[in-house]
């Protein structure tokens, strides 16, 4: 669905990824993982258009990416939901979905706003707050909703998890494992909580100082003697 070849990019003349090749499949969660700094976080904001593209491709669906801004990007099937700023905090759960669904038709926005609450529940009673009284998790959750409204094919979400109850991140992830089982949708995720994201992928990424370090399966990444404990901090064997 999503190819990156032989890509260069980073920020003005700041450099921050080299000649980094990548895959993300149909209904699969492509897991991207690293030391702080390696470039990540870089490389979703490249494919959303957030970055100086010095060279390189990005095909989504065989169609080059790279010509076009963010808008464009998210019209062409592709959600990104970054660590931060993912919600409109002044706003209501509501005025959040309506905000999110610029791109749909007048007529078809209350009845997708009804389907994406009745996909998370946890919503339904807060739709009249304000994003800014909501907790970590339940904000989470309601960036996840803004971004289902437009029924993206391909999900991008830069670290999660970040800052949340061990047990709520695992419902954030649960719900990623389930957009792609029940949805369909491909995901490529961003995880500082490489255990964590590594046992619910599909295909693994290390990316160390702006390079591919290794690409392969999950179980083969988590079982690396070498790579799992120097960049990752997994002992092999726990």
């Amino acid at each position: 669905m999503l190819v990156v070849e032989d890509l260069n990019a980073g920020y003005g003349k700041f450099s921050v990824l080299y000649d980094v090749n990548m895959v993300a499949r149909d209904k699969e969660i492509t897991v991207i993982v690293g030391p702080n700094g390696s470039g990540k976080s870089t490389l979703l904001k490249s494919i959303f258009g957030l970055t100086t593209i010095y060279s390189g491709s990005i095909r989504f669906d065989g169609e080059e990416l790279t010509k076009y801004p963010p808008h464009m990007i998210a019209k062409k099937g592709i959600a990104y939901l970054p660590q931060t700023e993912n919600v409109f905090t002044n706003l209501t759960v509501r005025e959040n979905l309506i905000m999110a669904s610029y791109s749909l038709k007048k007529e078809e926005v209350e009845d997708r706003i009804e389907e994406v609450v009745s996909m998370f529940p946890i919503l339904k009673p807060l739709i009249d707050k304000r994003a800014r009284t909501l907790s970590g998790g339940e904000r989470r959750t309601l960036a996840i909703a803004m971004s289902l409204l437009r029924k993206p094919k391909l999900m991008m979400f830069d670290e999660p998890t970040t800052d949340l109850a061990p047990r709520i991140a695992r419902e954030i992830l649960n719900t990623i494992v389930g957009l792609r089982d029940e949805l369909g949708i491909a995901i490529i995720l961003v995880e500082q909580s490489a255990r964590k994201a590594l046992e619910i992928g599909d295909r693994a990424y290390l990316l160390v100082d702006g390079r591919v370090n290794f690409e392969g399966t999950p179980e083969e990444l988590l079982n690396h003697p070498r790579l799992s404990r120097l960049y990752l901090g997994i002992e092999t064997g726990l």
